[in-house]
Parts: C-alpha cells; structure tokens; sequence
C-alpha cells in the first residue's frame, strides 16, 4: 500500500492521448459484436451459407473472445500487456481482412474465430494499461469512465456506421475498416503506452490454458443455446461439462506456482464483492433489454427501425453517463457510488416491472434511461475496484476475469431470465382458447409470442382475443423479471455493504490502495 501523504504522480498529455488511442481500439472491438448483424442478409445472398453454418458466422467471435480472456490478461502480465496489446492488434488487422476477402462460409467462420481471439487482448490489455498509465485515484476513474464511453460508443454507433458502409459497399468493408485503426495503434503504441510485465513470473502453463478454454466454451455456447432455443434439458450438458472441467482448472491453479488465475484474488473483500456486483449488474441489464427490445416490437408493435428510434434517449443515457461517470465516483468514492448505483438500478427495474405490466412504452423508455442511471456507474466503479485492489502485476489477470464474468453475467442473464419469462408466457397461453386453429398453429401460439404475431398476421383480420391474451402473458413475464431483478438488487447491495464494512474498506483505504 502506498503511502497516504505522497501525492501519485499526475498524467501529462501524453498519457490522455494514449488513452484515447486505447479507447479508439475498445470501440472498434465493441463495434464488432455488433456490426455484422447488419451485414448478415447480404453475407447470406453472396456466401448461401447452410443454417448451422450462419449459426457459427454469427457467434464464433464471442465464444473465442470469451474463451481467451483469461488466458490473453494473464499473458500480458507474463510477456507485457503493451506487447500483447500489439500482437493482438496485428493479428486482428489480418483477419479483418481475411474475413472482408472470404469466398465460402467456412473461411468467413474461421476469420471470424481468429477475430475473437485477437479481440480477447484488447479488453484486459487496455484496462491494465488504464491502469499504468494513470497513478492519481481521481484520474484513474475518469479514464476508465472514457474506457467504457469507447465500449458504448462502439455498440451504439457500430450498427449506424456498418449501415452507411452496406449502403455504397460490399459487405468486406464492415471489416476492413478495423485496419487503419488498428495500424494506427500499432503506429503509435510504442511511443505513447508504457510495458508493464512481472519480472518474477514464470511462463504460461498450456495445460491450464486448454482447461479454461474446456471450461469457458462449454458454458458459453450452452447457456446462448438455452437463450436462442428456450429451456431444453440436453443443453445442460455443455454446461455440466463445462463445470465438471472448471473444477479440475481450479484444483490445477492451487499447484502452480505460477497459475493462469491467481485464486488468492478471490480472497481480496473488494475485488470478490466488486466481482459478484459486476457480474450480477451485467446478469440483469442484458436480460431486461432483451425483453425491452422484443416488447417495443411484438407487444406495442413498433417496427425495428421504429424501435431503434425510439431506443435512442436511454442509449444516450447510457453513453453521456459512461463519459461522466467519473465525476459521481470522484465525488461519493467508489463504495458508496456502488451501493447508491444498485439502489437507483432497483428503482428503475421496479419502474420497468410496472411499465411492462401495463404495456407503457413511454413507461419501459423511461425506466430504462433511470437503470442506465444506476447501472453505468456501477460497472464501471466495479471495474476499477477490480482492478484497483489487485495487485499490480496482476492488472491483467484481474481485468481479463471482469470481462469473463462480465460475458458470463450476459449469457446468463438472457438464457435464465429469458426462460422464466417464457414460462410465465406459456403457463397464460395454456388456458386460452385456439379452437379454430390447427393443432400446429396451436403449438406455435403457446411456444412463443413472436409466432404468435406472425400467425395474427398471416391470418389478417380483426385482432384476436388470443394475441391480446398473449401480449398480456409476455408483458406479464417481462414485468415479474424486472421484479426479481429490484429486489436481487437491493439484496445485493445490503450484502455488498456488509462485505466492504466487514473488511473495513473505507474510501481513504481504497484510494491509498
């Protein structure tokens, strides 16, 4: 621990010009979960790939940043994050424009598969490099909250920026355009980031490496099954294989001297609670606005662009509140910034509870801009706390294990929450009456409110008694979600509380930290 009476040494413009060529990097990583989505109808008419096969175009890339996270932050501790940073950088210019010169959709999955794992070093390489190059506390938050802004801003303006490029080029450029940026970090990153390494680690132990990825990948692709599908028993399996591996990885790093995670981290209060406040934020932002888009679209029957349209205050609330998060931290300290943002998080998902039950889009649109209120401060103090309490030579492990919860939180959310909310539907739908309709029209009604409105559609005529029975029993799924999700926040912030007092983890300790 620092001296408390030393002041940290301040950052020059050569630092904040770092830290926007970093962020400049964080949003084209985050542009990409996005982007293709957009691509998608002509990557389909020019490659006609097989159903499984788009299936793969489509989720290869956050599998393989998701398996290599770990792996990825702590080889930057080992080798130097900046090191890292810049091979992945390379690598990732290079299967941008693999994948923009693809000819099958083979090639395409498997450019998308070597993005994902140079992608996996720009998250965790960042952060701990965030973390280097700003020393004072008031700073570091102010970085991290522009760190974040990147992530935002890639997800917000990926879609609008892949849709000017369809619009006058071939699909490749949704991908050459990550070439320039990233020559441009390789241009610059030796003279304006710092190396930081632990001169006292050992190499990477490849045995640990192959177990998380056996434990990451399994978990992942079941859980974004059970999110696509629905709740089906053979999806467990992945996700039991996953565990039953996990624990041998875990057994594995207490014999290491050097391991790949360093379990002592888990023993810190700060980063532990801090962790479980991370993940369980992320838990419930990605399940709520998973119902929020489908409900503006299949229950108040807005048409998708409508809808984006309509999206645009909360994501503006999002995006205003990650570059200005910083001052909230600075001024109440990061504990009580998480504890007050957890309670606002509540208030606004209680909102949201009411609003769906009564089917207000004004209400949900509301509510969703008082949860980005609560919510951004909160992962982004969090993701500071995480890294800020490790110690330094484990910046990079730490990060990379918050954007792994962090992905972990998100599949989770949408596949649990998703579930419950599809099981309320369906327990509505059973007691309506579909006499007049074919047993398979039938099933389809009861399975999903999407089919529903597409029969309602294809039958044309007035509105029949069971889509209003069936917007009701969505809307009333959407609404119990957003219930459980303010009264788990509200629990959790009592136990996060209690965790930081126990510890006695003051604002002053923290800082000094």
């Amino acid at each position: 621990m620092l001296d408390q009476n030393v002041m940290p040494e301040r950052a020059t413009r050569r630092e904040w010009i770092g830290l926007l060529i970093l962020s400049i990097a964080c949003l084209i990583y985050s542009m990409d979960l996005s982007v293709l989505f957009l691509a998608m109808p002509a990557i389909v008419a020019d490659l006609d790939p097989s159903a499984t096969q788009l299936l793969w175009i489509n989720d290869i890339y956050g599998f393989m940043v998701a398996g290599f996270l770990v792996t990825m932050g702590t080889l930057g501790d080992r080798i130097g994050r900046r090191k890292v940073l810049l091979i992945g950088a390379f690598f990732f210019a290079a299967a941008s424009v693999f994948a923009a010169f693809a000819n099958t959709a083979d090639m395409l999955i498997i450019a998308r598969a070597l993005l994902g794992i140079a992608g996996a070093t720009i998250a965790p390489s960042t952060l701990s490099l965030v973390v280097n190059l700003f020393r004072d506390e008031a700073e570091r938050n102010r970085a991290i909250s522009i760190w974040g802004t990147a992530f935002a801003l890639g997800g917000l303006v990926g879609p609008l920026i892949g849709g000017v490029l369809l619009e006058y080029f071939h699909w490749g450029s949704v991908f050459l355009i990550n070439v320039p940026i990233m020559a441009l970090l390789l241009a610059t990153a030796p003279f304006l980031l710092p190396e930081y390494r632990d001169e006292k680690a050992s190499g990477i132990d490849l045995p640990s490496v192959a177990l998380s990825l056996m434990t990451v990948l399994p978990i992942t692709y079941g859980f974004k099954k059970m999110a696509a599908d629905g709740f089906m028993p053979s999806q467990i399996v992945p996700i039991l294989g996953g565990l039953l591996v996990g624990y041998f990885f875990v057994r594995r790093q207490k014999t290491l001297v050097h391991p790949l995670i360093d379990l002592a981290l888990f023993k810190i209060p700060a980063f532990t609670a801090s962790l479980l406040v991370n993940l369980s934020g992320v838990f419930f932002i990605f399940g709520i606005f998973l119902f929020q888009n489908l409900f503006l679209q299949l229950v108040i029957g807005l048409t998708p662009l409508q809808a984006a349209l309509w999206s645009i205050p909360s994501s503006l609330v999002f995006t205003v509140m990650s570059f200005q998060a910083y001052r909230v931290t600075n001024h109440l300290g990061p504990v009580r910034t998480v504890l007050l943002g957890l309670v606002v998080n509540a208030a606004g998902a209680a909102s949201m509870a009411v609003a769906a039950y009564y089917s207000s889009l004004v209400g949900v649109l509301f509510s969703s801009m008082i949860i980005g209120l609560g919510f951004v401060p909160v992962i982004l103090t969090t993701t500071g706390l995480i890294v800020g309490t490790a110690p330094p030579e484990r910046a990079g492990s730490a990060s990379a294990i918050s954007e792994t919860s962090a992905e972990f939180g998100g599949a989770l959310g949408v596949a649990v929450l998703g579930s419950l909310g599809t099981l309320v539907y369906r327990m509505v739908m059973s007691g309506a009456d579909l006499s007049g309709l074919d047993s398979q029209s039938a099933m389809a009604i009861t399975s999903s409110l999407a089919s529903t409105v597409e029969i309602a559609q294809r039958l044309g005529g007035p509105t029949p008694t069971w889509l209003i029975e069936a917007r009701a029993g969505y809307a009333l799924g959407f609404a119990i979600c957003c219930a459980l999700a303010a009264v788990t926040l509200l629990v959790l912030a009592v136990v996060a509380k209690r965790v930081y007092d126990s510890a006695h983890i003051d604002e002053t300790a923290l800082q000094a930290h």
